[in-house]
């Protein structure tokens, strides 16, 4: 699968949006973002994180897919997904994601194989935080990471998890020079 393209993505979340007749002004504020920088991401100059895209599809009433690929998921039992076959996403700088669920339709939960990259320089004083309606869990398979979690710190390895409350600021950065690769599904559910 061919990763998605930037200005087709932001055509799609323009559309959406003046489809489901919201203003830039109160987009801007369920992706937090001033109005000015989110009209930068509709022009396709700036990639999408997956929290914005997560938030843009929740607040419309889409599946996140349909935003990133223009096509309605259709399985309704089961979808199989061969290695390295997912829909793949670049989200951060580094940060390789493949979906593992995109052709499901009524998903409970968004699941992914992300590969962080070791970044020279991340530490726990500028980890990149989101948030977002619903809990996660996260399973590293291979390398070891920082996790933050609402100010709290965890040192993860092959084997290890974490479930939490992704309404809370959280974040995480590769701290093996091999980089780490973890799987993430992002549940729907709560804000908070």
């Amino acid at each position: 699968m061919v990763e998605p393209i930037i200005s087709e993505v932001a055509e799609r979340v323009k559309a959406l949006r003046e489809m489901c007749d919201i203003s830039v002004e109160e987009m801007a504020e369920v992706v937090g973002k001033t109005p000015e920088e989110y009209k930068v991401y509709e022009t396709g100059e700036l990639d999408f994180s997956f929290t914005f895209l997560y938030k843009i599809a929740e607040r419309c009433g889409v599946d996140m897919v349909e935003l990133l690929t223009g096509e309605k998921p259709h399985l309704s039992e089961c979808t199989y997904v061969k290695n390295g076959q997912g829909l793949p996403m670049k989200r951060r700088l580094g940060f390789q994601y493949l979906h593992l669920g995109y052709t499901l339709k009524d998903r409970l939960s968004e699941t992914f194989v992300v590969t962080a990259p070791y970044i020279e320089g991340d530490n726990d004083e500028n980890v990149h935080l989101s948030s977002h309606a619903g809990d996660e869990f996260d399973y590293v398979l291979e390398g070891t990471m920082r996790f933050v979690h609402g100010g709290h710190f965890y040192d993860l390895g092959p084997g290890d998890s974490v479930y939490y409350n992704s309404g809370v600021p959280h974040g995480m950065y590769a701290t093996s020079k091999t980089g780490c690769r973890f799987i993430a599904s992002v549940m729907k559910g709560r804000e908070q």
